[in-house]
């Protein structure tokens, strides 16, 4: 069972610009092409086949972080029934499927200057014509490891490991100041 320093939600606090997402069933998926597709199956979402892109529905998400690597997201209500469906339908696959749930949070930068607050500590051209829609991909904001996700034209959605959140939104916070002030 998770203890509660991995579970407690972090203090974020209510901005126009950053907002923290509702908890999630979050699963690191690695597998082969074959195995990613009996996984899209019994997830109910075909995984994205192209490199750093997403694949969504109403309700789940399937981000690609490597060509055997897939994030998958939905609501905590289903963790357990996706849990056992992938097994299941993976039971003579070789594959891997990881409960990461507890471990990582989701926040959402949103705002005509969300890439640019992005930008002050990760490496990435987030212009919309090099960061379109729909792409997500690992990579880094100052020093701390993120998923980023680009979910609308003016919305990021960015996973990070829960014990680096205070960090992540205090350098979020100092360069949002620089905007406003």
């Amino acid at each position: 069972m998770a203890s509660i320093a991995n579970t407690e939600t972090p203090a974020v606090g209510a901005k126009s610009w950053l907002r923290l997402q509702p908890a999630a069933a979050r699963f690191s998926f690695r597998g082969n092409a074959a195995a990613q597709l009996v996984a899209g199956t019994a997830f109910g979402l075909p995984f994205p086949t192209n490199a750093c892109r997403s694949a969504t529905n109403s309700t789940r998400a399937a981000l690609w972080l490597g060509p055997d690597e897939q994030l998958l997201l939905a609501a905590p209500s289903e963790a357990e029934s996706l849990r056992a469906a992938l097994e299941t339908a993976l039971a003579s696959i070789p594959h891997s499927v990881v409960d990461v749930s507890h471990r990582q949070v989701a926040l959402e930068l949103r705002g005509p200057h969300a890439a640019w607050i992005l930008n002050a500590g990760c490496p990435l051209d987030l212009d919309a014509t090099a960061f379109p829609i729909g792409m997500c991909t690992r990579t880094v904001f100052a020093k701390t490891d993120i998923v980023l996700w680009r979910t609308a034209t003016e919305h990021f959605h960015v996973e990070v490991w829960r014990s680096f959140t205070d960090y992540l939104v205090g350098m979020l916070r100092e360069v949002a100041r620089e905007v406003a002030g």
